[in-house]
C-alpha cells in the first residue's frame, strides 16, 4: 500500500533548486554552498568515469567478453555492462577501485 507524501508538513526542494536557500541560508551563502557541493559532485563523477574507463580498457586489452570479465571482477555481467556504459550512479568509488584491484591494476590515491 503506497501512502502519499504529506506535503503540507514537508518542504521539497525541486530538482535543480538550491537546498541551502531552502534551509534558510542567506542568498550569498546558499549560492556559495551550492556551488561548492556541485563542484564536489562533478569531481566525484569525473573520478568514477576515469575508473570506469580503465576497467573498460582492461576488458578490451584482455580481449574479454563481459561475462568473462564479470567472473574476474566478481560481479554480474549486467554490472560489467553498467561499468562499460559509465552508469556512474550505480557505483561507489570503493566498488570501482575493488574491481580494478581484482583486474590486477594498482590504484593510487593522491591527496594534495
Amino acid at each position: 500500500m503506497k501512502k502519499d507524501i504529506d506535503v503540507a508538513s514537508r518542504h521539497i526542494t525541486q530538482a535543480g533548486g538550491n537546498v541551502f536557500a531552502d534551509l534558510g541560508f542567506s542568498a550569498v551563502e546558499a549560492q556559495a554552498l551550492h556551488a561548492d557541493s556541485q563542484s564536489k559532485i562533478a569531481h566525484t563523477l569525473a573520478l568514477k568515469e576515469q575508473l570506469m574507463t580503465e576497467i573498460g580498457l582492461w576488458i578490451i586489452h584482455q580481449n574479454l567478453r563481459q561475462s568473462d570479465a564479470a567472473k574476474v571482477l566478481q560481479v554480474s555481467r549486467p554490472r560489467v555492462s553498467d561499468v562499460v556504459n559509465k552508469k556512474t550512479d550505480k557505483f561507489t568509488l570503493d566498488a570501482l577501485i575493488l574491481m580494478l584491484r581484482l583486474a590486477g591494476k594498482q590504484v593510487k590515491l593522491v591527496v594534495e
